[in-house]
């Protein structure tokens, strides 16, 4: 009655029977279900039919420009999937939390790791709108394999999540301000925003970066000085101020030098 259509026609979108409800049915039952602008984006992605033409594959992996960017920022910054798998970070990132390295699932860590709760001062919040974006990004493609194993894993190892996906709440991926609590340089308060990596599938890169002049980016600053000092302390000399090798190491060196 609220949307202005038939009791007949809602059940048959419930059940199905109808799949290409026009746009104006749509803004309709967005409106008498109260959805937000997230949520009524989310249900006509969901209405939308899927193309049956065969497009050009679009690649997982990180491009190697990018992983050169992420490597040259000096604030913490990663690039993750879907999934929310880490496929890249810098050493500014990992630094800043060490599940944002790569190889991890930001989605276990948050949800099974303890260290998560000290990590995040506002980990409530935090987890529902995590879960509500995985949600919004995934969108119809129910079947994927990928995503049940993690929502199975995850249900299994996490009440909080269990709640949370049962909510089906949808939130749009967008810039956000969060919170930090560093054992190493104390309360932090960052801007995290996320950019689209094109030309792959749903790859994005998130940077961390604070306020200039305020305590978080002069806290941010000596994070990445202290990151900068342990890399120099662990890292091999450089060939520039390496002595020159001699022996068989010299006779290596001279066999492999492009003749002139």
């Amino acid at each position: 009655m609220l949307a202005g259509i038939s009791a007949d026609y809602y059940l048959r979108l419930e059940q199905g029977r109808d799949r290409t409800p026009s746009t104006q049915v749509l803004d309709a039952l967005a409106d008498a279900l109260g959805l937000d602008e997230d949520g009524a984006a989310h249900l006509r992605r969901l209405a939308r039919p899927k193309s049956r033409r065969r497009t050009r594959p679009r690649t997982g992996k990180v491009p190697a420009s990018i992983r050169q960017l992420v490597q040259t920022l000096t604030v913490p910054a990663f690039v993750q999937n879907k999934y929310m798998d880490v496929l890249a970070a810098n050493p500014p990132a990992v630094a800043l939390s060490p599940q944002l390295a790569p190889g991890s699932n930001r989605l276990l860590t948050l949800f099974t790791d303890p260290e998560s709760r000290r990590l995040h001062p506002d980990w409530e919040e935090g987890t529902a709108d995590v879960v509500a974006q995985l949600r919004a990004l995934i969108g119809g493609d129910t079947d994927d394999r990928r995503l049940a194993e993690l929502v199975g894993e995850l249900s299994l190892s996490s009440d909080r999540f269990r709640r949370l996906w049962a909510r089906h709440d949808i939130r749009g991926r967008r810039s956000a301000t969060t919170r930090l609590n560093h054992p190493q340089v104390g309360e932090l308060t960052l801007h995290r925003d996320k950019l689209a990596v094109t030309g792959t599938d749903d790859l994005v890169m998130v940077v961390y970066h604070a306020e200039p002049g305020t305590p978080s980016a002069h806290a941010l600053a000596l994070l990445g000085s202290m990151t900068t000092t342990e890399h120099h302390r662990t890292a091999p000399h450089s060939a520039a101020g390496s002595p020159r090798p001699t022996g068989p190491a010299r006779r290596v060196e001279n066999e492999h030098r492009p003749h002139d």
